[in-house]
């Protein structure tokens, strides 16, 4: 219900301000703007075409302009910084919390990046390098340096008049974290715990020294599966000495499972998750092409196996209008198989433990699916042509090419994973050749056998 209401909202955020363009003064415009959160400016810049974003971003005003930046995919902001001037760029990036500018830093000018860093200050230079020297795959790039750390070695009464003197704590803190002088860390202290024990014990006798952490290193893929399966707020980053770097919230996983979300969808026709729907329609058609161009040649193979059996369609016509049938049965049937084990393997839920089990369940299934659809098939053929054995030939082969598009949706995915690729950007276009070369080659091969 939460996500059809917010969806319906930006529906209507959207057709407001595109209205609002057209009959509203600027000062209207600029008002509503300035009065949205950074990220649902983001999501309205994304969903407009490129003249109403780039007047949209003229009416933004500088002190939120860095956070919207955070938000919006990879290639409107190269686009929308390209629009800004060294100073705007400059502003904008000097309110930005450390992470999120590690995100984008790369991304500025030379000059600009010069003087981003002139202007901070020495602990929070470092903080960003520290933050930069790890892929931003890992724990590591998503970590937030800005962490509260107290001594066990203290009581709680102490740890309250440090915050109060402090006067202000990070965005989405719901622990601190317990160190020794080296910076080892040795537990937390949920505010929870910190508000409601007595001030006069020690921060030792109620910590949890038990409490998750990560290394750097960590895929950031299994830290987002951390924080599904413990229902974590926040969790701190340690190195191999087990040293404090650290931490992440849940702001930041939340980002990582949605991209992951889009990658998998988008991956499968052959896009990328953070291309803008409004870009150019050059860019855009470039970067398609070279998909359409990879499935023409997989057509053409489709085509050419066809062609062998040119002699037996022009004798007998009623193969023609069937041959489809074959191929849509057996990709559809792929597809399903395919995409469950593509999700398994990015929850992790599919291993070399598992992997023969699954196989064989998919066959099963291919196998009960087909019997009962060649059945289906085969009865409507004979109706229509009148023709037991096209019945029985396209049956066969449906049966068969369920077959093999379970098998294949299966073990594409392994095996691209095994190889080091994304088996969401290329499963799909190898389960398509599959599932229409072996459906084309069972059906017309069975019928030049049976039929002349």
């Amino acid at each position: 219900m939460s996500n059809t209401y917010e969806r319906e909202k930006r529906q209507q955020r959207l057709e407001l301000f595109s209205r609002a363009l057209e009959h509203d003064t600027l000062a209207n415009v600029r008002d509503m703007l300035n009065n949205l959160h950074p990220a649902e400016v983001a999501h309205l810049l994304e969903s407009l075409p490129h003249q109403d974003r780039l007047l949209l971003w003229d009416l933004l005003d500088t002190d939120i302009s860095g956070d919207v930046l955070t938000h919006v995919n990879d290639d409107l902001r190269a686009s929308l910084m390209g629009e800004m001037d060294t100073d705007e760029l400059v502003a904008a990036a000097e309110g930005m919390e450390t992470d999120d500018l590690a995100d984008i830093l790369l991304d500025l000018p030379a000059a600009v990046i010069d003087e981003v860093l002139q202007a901070m200050d020495e602990q929070n230079r470092h903080r960003l390098q520290s933050v930069m020297s790890y892929p931003e795959d890992t724990a590591g790039g998503l970590m937030n340096v800005d962490a509260i750390t107290v001594r066990p070695d203290v009581t709680l009464d102490v740890v309250l008049r440090y915050l109060r003197l402090r006067g202000e704590i990070p965005e989405t803190t719901d622990t601190l974290f317990v160190v020794d002088r080296d910076d080892r860390y040795l537990g937390q202290l949920p505010l929870t715990v910190l508000l409601t024990q007595l001030p006069i014990k020690m921060v030792r006798d109620v910590m949890l020294s038990e409490g998750e952490s990560v290394l750097v290193t960590t895929a950031a893929s299994e830290v987002a599966g951390l924080f599904e399966h413990r229902d974590l707020v926040s969790t701190p980053v340690l190195n191999e000495e087990h040293r404090l770097l650290g931490r992440i919230t849940i702001d930041d996983v939340v980002d990582v499972i949605r991209d992951e979300a889009e990658h998998s969808i988008m991956s499968m026709a052959g896009l990328d998750e953070e291309s803008d729907m409004f870009a150019p329609a050059t860019v855009s058609a470039r970067q398609r092409g070279v998909w359409l161009g990879l499935n023409l040649a997989t057509a053409l193979l489709a085509s050419w196996v066809i062609g062998l059996f040119d002699a037996t369609i022009e004798q007998v016509v009623a193969l023609a209008v069937l041959m489809p049938i074959v191929a849509s049965m057996g990709g559809i049937a792929g597809s399903q198989t395919l995409t469950l084990v593509i999700r398994g393997i990015a929850l992790g839920q599919i291993g070399r433990a598992n992997a023969r089990k699954l196989l064989m369940k998919e066959i099963t299934i291919g196998l009960l699916n087909g019997a009962l659809w060649a059945l289906v098939v085969a009865g409507v053929t004979i109706l229509w042509f009148g023709n037991y054995q096209i019945g029985w030939i396209i049956g066969a082969a449906i049966i068969v090419n369920l077959f093999v598009a379970a098998v294949a949706g299966a073990c594409i995915p392994l095996f691209l994973k095994k190889m080091g690729a994304d088996p969401a950007l290329g499963g799909g276009v190898m389960l398509t050749t599959v599932t229409d070369v072996v459906g084309f080659f069972v059906f017309l091969g069975l019928a030049s056998v049976v039929l002349l």
